[in-house]
């Protein structure tokens, strides 16, 4: 990337309005002004390219400065504007925080449309109506038990964009039985947010399926570089392709995404998928949410632990039965803890570490 020429670049105010928020952005977008940042970061300039800076912790939990163009915000706006059918005029309503990529989407795609969004962040009654709206499964799983008013919003509405962490096929089934048009989104902040909907890529994106069955994408939406290390970045970005740590499958010609390499743990001699294991007991055991997490053990090497919420305490040996028959003896879990609600991040993944910290402090008030 061309570093000679520079832009300033500031950290969004939490105290801005909507249309504050609004305002920068557009000025961000066509140069008008200072390049934005998600949270504050070390640099004072930027390259020029550059309008948003938003920092992930990836998978190793060190922070990288996603650094994002208005070229690759505006085509991810456009191709999800695009393949929805959003008109001028229509309206998004807004769910989701503006401190990551999937609420920041959201006010692009409505500076497409020329429609303000609906600011429905902090409602307690119900919503107005919007056209459409993004989601995590977290909000999913609360309008699908008990926040009627959040449940009418998302049934009103003519697409539901879910994304943000793994979509459980109960939970999903559920939604379009209550008749929510979900539309399932993969994508990462290095992709701009969202960039291929039930499989399909959406705009100017492709993918493949490299050697070690993990998902690679080309995007008109990607992002330029890491501007804390642009030599991480150069190890992922090849031949016009970026490596994603996702494991990925194509079936029918769709992208099947079977969840994270480094969410694999090697239990018993044989590697088990958490994702798996997740999916398993959804699709075996409703009105429970679990989370699967492994914990270093002398005799398995890293043992298989479950933590569950909700009202309902499913049999024990019942979901051992189920992750044999249809994984593997390996899969037994080995512990289970129960909790008020799973730790997730802030982007509502599972935080695993955590869990794995709610066993020891458990285990230690024994």
């Amino acid at each position: 990337m061309e570093m000679s020429s520079q832009r300033e670049i500031r950290a969004i105010d939490p105290t801005w309005t909507l249309a504050q928020f609004s305002a920068h952005l557009a000025n961000a977008l066509n140069g008008a002004g200072p390049a934005l940042a998600l949270s504050p970061i070390s640099a004072k300039t930027v390259p020029n390219e550059i309008s948003l800076v938003v920092s992930t912790s990836g998978s190793t939990g060190q922070a990288k400065e996603v650094a994002i163009s208005a070229a690759a915000l505006l085509a991810g706006a456009q191709a999800t504007n695009n393949f929805l059918g959003a008109k001028v005029g229509q309206r998004w309503s807004l769910l989701l925080p503006l401190t990551h990529i999937a609420g920041l989407n959201v006010l692009v795609r409505c500076l497409e449309l020329g429609r303000d969004p609906i600011d429905c962040r902090e409602n307690t009654g119900k919503y107005p109506e919007a056209d459409f709206t993004a989601i995590v499964p977290t909000q999913l799983f609360r309008a699908l038990n008990g926040d009627n008013h959040l449940l009418e919003h998302l049934k009103s509405a003519k697409a539901v964009l879910i994304g943000g962490a793994a979509l459980a096929s109960e939970l999903g089934g559920q939604a379009r039985r209550a008749g929510i048009n979900i539309v399932e989104s993969y994508g990462m902040t290095e992709t701009c947010g969202g960039v291929i909907y039930g499989g399909v890529p959406i705009g100017g994106t492709s993918f493949a399926i490299d050697e070690n069955g993990l998902i690679k994408i080309s995007s008109s939406s990607l992002a330029s570089t890491y501007l804390n290390d642009p030599s991480s970045w150069n190890s992922k970005y090849k031949v016009g392709y970026f490596l994603t740590s996702d494991l990925g499958e194509i079936v029918g010609g769709k992208l099947r995404v079977l969840g994270r390499a480094d969410d694999v743990i090697v239990t018993g001699g044989e590697n088990i998928s958490l994702a798996q294991v997740e999916n398993v007991l959804g699709q075996s055991f409703s009105g429970i949410e679990c989370a699967a997490f492994g914990v270093a053990d002398p005799q398995w090497g890293q043992a298989l632990h479950l933590a569950i919420t909700g009202s309902i305490k499913p049999d024990e040996s019942a979901i051992n039965q189920s992750l044999s028959a249809q994984i593997s003896d390996a899969a037994k879990v080995k512990g289970f803890i129960y909790l008020d609600k799973l730790p997730r991040t802030a982007l509502d993944k599972v935080d695993r570490e955590e869990l794995a910290e709610a066993l020891k402090r458990e285990s230690g008030a024994k």
